[in-house]
């Protein structure tokens, strides 16, 4: 596709200028000699942008941040498409925010919408010719997405990462997490059943069994207002406290189910056959070691047991 600028004159007064000199707001006017030109000797991201949108105001500092980083090697150029809508025409640009990537004069790369850090470093990487990342670099970049809720960015890192290390527990009990974060549980289950015996006891694999774990054994949690109403009339009801525990579970409400599940073990240690203990500790082996519901947890679990 070859863009042509409307002319040589000036942005519109009130552009900001950004004291590195790799960032700046352009225009239509002005496209040529910042996007065409430049990118014959250096890549240039375009980003299309409005006052009005807001993943905009999200998007547009992070790709200040990675074009920074890059030292020089990438040029970032910010259009207001309702001040300078010709360009954003050309390309048929139909929804913002949009990034397009020019090298040598034509647009070779891009995304439309928000994109975590990691993708956006991804995309500057091949364009800049940088090496590829390694397995912890795109197990880092997973984990962002996933916090993100980017399933897709994050299956494709983690599949990346497999790629590189087939048995890398992490990266397949990651790729197995985001098919239980999308409902699909059979194939985290295959997925799971890949991992090496020896490398089965990694603690992500761990917490990722776990959620299928409760996951199939809350299903059929009952319904948790009209449990909480039996308990408001019988709070030593343990049967009922329990499954409103499974029911908080049900609903991703951890905190909720430990505090009843601590309850029942606090009354009674062994009601049916230590039920609530175990099921204590699936809550953890889920949420993970680190997570902040686990460590006050297992410390108000130490203050039962051992009181």
């Amino acid at each position: 596709m070859a863009l042509i600028g409307l002319g040589s004159s000036k942005p519109k007064s009130g552009a900001t200028a950004d004291p590195t000199g790799l960032i700046k707001d352009g225009s239509d006017q002005t496209f040529k000699a910042d996007v065409i030109d430049v990118s014959m000797e250096t890549p240039v991201l375009v980003d299309f942008w409005a006052p009005w949108c807001g993943p905009c105001r999200t998007l547009t500092p992070t790709l200040e941040k990675v074009v920074r980083a890059a030292n020089g090697k990438i040029r970032l150029v910010k259009i207001n498409i309702d001040e300078h809508p010709a360009i954003a025409g050309q390309l048929r640009v139909q929804s913002i925010p949009a990034v397009f990537a020019f090298d040598k004069g034509r647009p070779v790369d891009g995304f439309m919408g928000a994109q975590p850090e990691s993708q956006i470093k991804a995309l500057v990487d091949r364009l800049v010719g940088a090496q590829p990342a390694g397995v912890d670099e795109l197990l880092a970049a997973a984990k962002e997405s996933l916090d993100l809720g980017d399933l897709g960015g994050a299956a494709q890192s983690y599949a990346q990462a497999a790629s590189l290390d087939p048995e890398n527990p992490k990266a397949l009990a990651g790729l197995a997490r985001v098919y239980v974060m999308g409902g699909e549980l059979e194939k985290a289950q295959e997925i799971l059943a890949t991992i090496p015996k020896a490398k089965a006891k990694d603690s992500d694999v761990i917490s990722v069994q776990a959620q299928i774990d409760l996951i199939l054994d809350v299903a059929e949690a009952g319904d948790a207002a009209a449990l909480a109403e039996t308990l408001a009339d019988a709070p030593e009801d343990l049967a009922a406290r329990f499954e409103l525990a499974k029911a908080h579970i049900a609903a991703g409400d951890f905190e909720g189910a430990v505090e009843h599940l601590l309850f029942i073990i606090k009354t009674d240690r062994t009601w049916q056959e230590d039920a609530a203990r175990k099921q204590l500790l699936k809550v953890f082996d889920a949420a993970g070691p680190m997570a902040e519901v686990t460590r006050q947890g297992r410390r108000k679990l130490s203050a039962i047991l051992f009181s």
